[in-house]
């Protein structure tokens, strides 16, 4: 049964109610370090949810003098360069999703990275063997064209209302001025010490004197207040045609590597003719109706646009909201597991693959997936994939295959501005780190997106649309997400990191939001599970303690195994009277950072 819009949208109504008199405004960028982080903030002229406190204020300041969503997330995305180096910045790529109050349409940029012009579907074998896949992330074999700068120029260019150069001074600012190390960076650089070691570019930036950054104290980065302040003069021309590019081909075919490590940093092949040819893409988003809303994000070559879309799809008939918590989780676990089977099937780089994204989205094929879910049974992993061309009822399309690996990295932020247009950004290097390998003098880690691709098929008697090809785009997870109410007008926009997680991230939160009747920072806040068409589901140490809930889950055959983090959200949410609540996580990743231009106190 479906529930009426006008109950949801009263829920909606009620929840922002409830977090009315919260607020968090922005320091100025690099004068504010140590600036307590706040998960929740409401008020006026617009707002920024990202992961950092500091990042959070840049585009607080570029809404203060009069930029407009696309300008502050740009500054966002590039303070993030600065002070979450290990998930994102201009060696890596992304997604972008806006939304232009004028004429109340979605569009999106595909900033995703590309596979060299000469790479083919043998890129990580050797021998006729697949490369082990800890080998190849640290080498110049994974590295990826960056998207991410020309994402940023492309969005100035189509929306923006100020330069590359203006909306860059923040971070460039903060880079040379430095921020306050805090846990969470501290902790990451731990994780990476040791390949960190293998690069000595990498280890002199980030082990400063040969040891881990202290917290509390100033990490400064004058190699990419130097490489930013050369971006806003030349334009990312300087990246894809001059010296910062050269730079970067000479890092990716020669990695400079310790030769006392012992470390075999395979090289890469990339060329300037590659970063020349690099293009993002506009494109039109997916869109899916959900209990009466338009649902938009990313369509191929990330595959979190269909697959959110095809479980909300396979959700619609369920009235989630009268589910008791076991019922909800069983219906939103099986959904994304048979989601999840349909991805790894259909859904590739579309200038190389014949990606059915409009069948993917259809309620009719979503209804022939639906009624493989029983009430009290659990379907087995690896489920198999059904046709969307030719729905067949309760039928899978072919044979089954296992979700292949995806790093957990990256981050995402989320802006409004006061005219009310939203941007939904997730933007990466992969996985926490990234290869490792700095770029030297430049300050900045180059991506290891390449190994976002199948290195070999899942299942040899499966088609596999994800291996390597040249300039062919590696799948994504990536969901950046917009919702729009009946009139076209933003109800909440939001998206996180996590590799595959994203999209059940992404998945549970809207339905959290949406149909349980959550505050957003609640939604976000809410203990998670993540099924990817695999033999176990993972949860959070908040759901798997639960061992009542989980007895009646695992009577009917559910299995489930311990992550301690999935996911890492932000969001904003449009109230009444041009108000907006910004929301961001309170404990995932140390915690984010909600902000907005005037605080209602």
């Amino acid at each position: 049964m479906r529930r009426p819009v006008a109950r949801k949208l009263t829920v909606l109504a009620v929840s922002a109610a409830v977090v009315m008199s919260v607020g968090a405004s922005a320091p100025p960028v690099g004068s504010g370090n140590g600036v307590e982080k706040k998960p929740l903030a409401v008020g006026y002229g617009g707002a920024v949810s990202s992961v950092d406190p500091d990042a959070s204020a840049a585009g607080i300041e570029v809404l203060r003098q009069g930029g407009n969503a696309v300008d502050a997330a740009v500054a966002t995305a590039a303070a993030l360069g600065v002070t979450e180096p290990y998930s994102a910045g201009i060696g890596g790529g992304g997604y972008f999703v806006y939304y232009d109050a004028r004429s109340r349409t979605v569009r999106t940029i595909d900033g995703r990275e590309t596979a060299p012009l000469t790479a083919d579907k043998n890129l990580f074998t050797e021998s006729g063997k697949p490369i082990p896949f800890a080998q190849a992330v640290s080498s110049g074999l994974s590295v990826g064209t960056p998207g991410t700068p020309a994402t940023w120029q492309t969005a100035l260019d189509e929306w923006g209302s100020k330069g590359l150069a203006s909306v860059l001074k923040p971070a460039e600012r903060l880079a040379r001025d430095g921020f306050t190390v805090d846990e969470t960076f501290r902790s990451q650089t731990a994780s990476n010490e040791t390949r960190f070691r293998y690069f000595p570019d990498t280890a002199e930036l980030f082990l400063p004197g040969g040891r881990l950054p202290a917290v509390g104290s100033t990490f400064k980065n004058p190699g990419l207040a130097r490489t930013y302040a050369e971006l806003g003069r030349g334009g990312v021309r300087a990246l894809y045609r001059g010296d910062i590019g050269r730079d970067i081909v000479d890092t990716v075919n020669k990695p400079p590597v310790d030769p006392d490590s012992g470390w075999n940093a395979r090289p890469g092949a990339l060329s300037m003719r590659d970063l020349a040819a690099y293009r993002t893409k506009l494109q039109a988003p997916t869109r899916t109706s959900y209990r009466g809303l338009g649902v938009y994000s990313m369509a191929p070559s990330s595959s979190g646009g269909t697959t959110v879309g095809e479980a909300l799809n396979i959700l619609e008939r369920t009235d989630l909201s009268k589910a008791s918590q076991a019922q909800y989780l069983h219906r939103f676990i099986e959904a994304s597991r048979i989601a999840f089977a349909d991805r790894g099937r259909w859904v590739g780089d579309p200038a190389f693959e014949d990606v059915p994204t409009k069948e993917l989205l259809s309620q009719r094929y979503a209804d022939s997936r639906a009624c493989l879910i029983k009430d009290d049974a659990v379907l087995t992993s690896p489920v198999a994939p059904g046709d969307p061309r030719h729905p067949a009822p309760c039928k899978a399309g072919g044979k089954a295959a296992p979700t292949t690996y995806e790093g957990d990295s990256t981050t995402h932020l989320t802006v409004a501005d006061k005219w009310g247009n939203v941007v939904a950004y997730t933007l990466t290097i992969e996985q926490t780190g990234g290869s490792g390998i700095t770029v030297p003098g430049r300050g900045f880690i180059l991506n290891n997106e390449l190994t976002d691709f199948s290195f070999a098929p899942a299942n040899p008697a499966v088609h596999d649309p994800n291996l390597p090809g040249p300039g062919k785009r590696p799948r994504s997870s990536i969901s950046p997400t917009i919702v729009l109410d009946r009139h076209d007008k933003p109800v909440v926009a939001l998206g996180s990191p996590g590799g595959a997680t994203i999209i059940t991230t992404v998945l549970q939160t809207l339905t959290g939001f949406l149909d349980r009747g959550l505050p957003l920072a609640d939604a976000i806040a809410a203990p998670r599970a993540s099924q990817r068409n695999a033999a176990q589901t993972e949860l959070e140490p908040g759901l798997y303690d639960n061992a009542a809930l989980r007895k009646q889950l695992e009577a009917i055959g559910h299995s489930f195994k311990v992550n301690p983090e999935i996911g890492a959200a932000t969001g904003v949410q449009r109230l009444a009277g041009g108000k907006w609540l910004a929301a961001a996580e309170a404990v995932r990743r140390g915690g984010g950072s909600a902000m907005v231009v005037r605080p209602v106190r």
